[in-house]
């Protein structure tokens, strides 16, 4: 077999393979004679099929078998062992022409996009900014306000509000406001006006008081929505799709009451007493909220590190006509070519950027190890929980559902590329020379609307 590399310019190649009869011949032989030994033929004993009719039944396919199998050998090996850095997958070339059922011999052409070669140098002299977005007294009290609404309690309020909750009876009305003979009666059901998709509906009940008659329409109110229908009047779904205006009998209205500013808040929010005082409590939510904030100062960190990095890099030469072909090859949408061709220069600038953190990758030894994923996965499971309002949780639970997030394939797969990621930022910032800013939060927000 012979394998020839052609590399036309810098960004793509033209790999051929040769592959001669005496090459595949003794593995076609090993392949028809395991056919013999497995495969029943009518009229011999298994291991006593002649081959000459072994290759007369099955010699083509197994011929097709061996040569795909080997040359995709072949192509690999030489990729691999000449440390070739392709983009995307080799392509056959159109004048690649092969029949297998009178050839002997076989020419194979596999058309490669390279990946271009360039250098990232970085050192303390490449300044890349870092903002640190201020805590003010207004961010704490936000936060505090948020905290006090969900350890808070429900008690019983004199008039209906937005996010109260509201219990009653409801009886379905004719056209004409009168009670409904056969309608429908509702004993006991609630809800909260602010879950209500019709503002007029809505406001049908603010300000009503225990013993309040209110007269609405449910279907409105749900916009229609038979799930919520059926919960509301206490139906099954078929029932739901009713249009009819209900008397709403008001019994009992809870309303939110914030919870006090005092140990049990402190321990709710922060944790067995990790503050003792309004001082020690206003300290701990400033950290916290600082390092919900040092999220959104790594990520515009990334968006800075980026544009220096693609400055330094400049325009990489890529292999864009392969690109375009091999991308179309890969799509399932009928309009491929022309999808590919609209999103190019999107697709183009992605590759680039992927490209340039490699290199960072390999410059600097980035590898991402299963404890990397670990750590990345258990910092996902602690979010999650912290969505339900569920904190402080034991080490063991999260644990656990970290472990649980690694076993699904899309999600570890994520989990990799957010690490590597993660790494490669991290070695970036370390190479760097970093210009701290300590900003406001609306002075950073604009950062983002310059770049719109």
């Amino acid at each position: 077999m012979n394998v020839t590399f052609d590399k036309q310019g810098n960004v793509n190649g033209v790999l051929s393979i040769a592959i001669k009869e005496e090459d595949y011949q003794a593995e076609v032989k090993k392949e028809l004679n395991n056919i013999g030994r497995k495969h029943p033929v009518k009229g011999f004993r298994p291991g006593h099929v002649p081959a000459g009719l072994l290759k007369k039944m099955f010699g083509t396919d197994v011929l097709a078998q061996v040569v795909e199998r080997q040359v995709g050998r072949a192509l690999s090996n030489y990729i691999v062992e000449n440390k070739l850095d392709v983009l995307g997958e080799p392509m056959i070339s159109e004048d690649t022409k092969v029949d297998f059922t009178k050839d002997t011999e076989f020419d194979f052409k596999f058309e490669l996009g390279l990946a271009p070669e360039f250098e990232i140098k970085l050192d303390k002299r490449v300044k890349i900014p870092y903002y640190t977005i201020e805590v003010n007294q207004d961010m704490i009290d936000k936060q505090t306000d948020a905290f006090k609404k969900r350890f808070g309690k429900q008690v019983p309020g004199e008039a209906v509000v937005e996010d109260a909750l509201v219990k009653g009876e409801m009886i379905e009305l004719n056209a004409d406001g009168t009670q409904k003979e056969d309608g429908l009666k509702v004993e006991k059901t609630i809800f909260s006006p602010q879950y209500m998709k019709n503002d007029d509906e809505k406001a049908k009940f603010i300000g009503a008081k225990v013993g309040d008659l209110v007269v609405y329409n449910p279907f409105k109110a749900t916009e229609g929505n038979v799930t919520e229908l059926a919960s509301l009047l206490n139906v099954d779904k078929e029932q739901a799709n009713n249009e009819s205006d209900f008397q709403f009998l008001v019994n009992e209205i809870l309303v939110n009451q914030d919870a006090e500013m005092n140990q049990e808040f402190f321990d709710n929010v922060l944790g067995k007493d990790v503050a003792k005082s309004v001082e020690e409590y206003t300290e701990k939510v400033k950290e916290m909220i600082s390092a919900q904030l040092k999220n959104d100062s790594n990520y515009r960190f990334t968006i800075d590190a980026e544009r220096v990095l693609r400055k330094k890099a400049g325009d990489l030469e890529l292999p864009d006509e392969f690109l375009k072909k091999f991308l179309v090859t890969r799509s399932k949408e009928e309009n491929a070519a022309q999808k590919v061709e609209e999103d190019y220069e999107k697709t183009r600038a992605q590759i680039q950027w992927q490209l340039i953190k490699e290199k960072v990758a390999r410059n600097y030894d980035i590898k991402v190890e299963e404890e990397d994923m670990l750590r990345l996965a258990r910092f996902y499971a602690a979010q999650q929980f912290a969505q339900y309002g569920m904190s402080n949780l034991p080490e063991d639970v999260i644990e656990k559902y970290a472990q649980e997030l690694l076993k699904k394939d899309d999600v570890k797969s994520d989990i990799q590329n957010r690490a590597f990621e993660d790494k490669v930022y991290a070695a970036i910032q370390d190479a760097v020379g970093i210009d701290e800013k300590t900003v406001s939060v609306e002075d950073f927000n604009k950062l983002f609307e310059a770049a719109k």
